[in-house]
């Protein structure tokens, strides 16, 4: 083993944990699969198919490759999700009172939910988060603030239900 990939193998675990949520995250919070998804990717990376430019953007590069092991998985097993931005599921209300905030983020349309669990719970910057998603700033920040927005009314909704429920 090189040297080159032993310290790749030393960045991957020092992600490890990271990887992993985003992993289930990109998975729709299914460990099993997240797992698999998680694998390959680690496969691909220390097999040499996907090299790192920018060390200084091991997370957003770790996390591009995660995320589009995971489309790929999912595409497979027929759970591909629509990227219509329009898309705005009306949710019974018994449904949206027993959701967890997990499962409230997972009612947003696909680009804002990944926009924001990338910023949210991953630490990055939009900046960042634009390119793990191959996406613009400026498409990036529309997401995100029009995720943020949606993500309140549902998360107010949600509170307002429990309350009255």
């Amino acid at each position: 083993m090189n040297m080159q990939h032993s310290k790749l193998e030393n960045l991957l675990k020092s992600h490890h944990r990271d990887a992993f949520l985003w992993a289930r995250q990109c998975c729709r919070f299914e460990d099993e699969l997240a797992k698999d998804v998680l694998q390959q990717s680690y496969l691909k990376i220390l097999e040499g198919k996907a090299k790192l430019q920018h060390p200084e953007k091991i997370k957003s590069w770790l996390f591009s490759i995660i995320r589009f092991t995971a489309i790929d998985e999912l595409r497979k097993l027929g759970k591909t999700e629509s990227l219509e931005e329009n898309y705005d599921p009306i949710i019974p209300e018994e449904e949206l009172e027993e959701r967890s905030y997990e499962g409230i983020i997972q009612l947003l349309p696909l680009r804002q939910r990944e926009v924001i669990l990338a910023v949210f719970y991953h630490n990055l910057t939009i900046e960042e988060a634009a390119e793990t998603l191959q996406i613009t700033l400026g498409t990036a920040r529309t997401h995100y603030d029009r995720g943020k927005k949606k993500l309140k009314e549902l998360i107010l909704k949600t509170e307002t239900l429990k309350q009255h429920g």
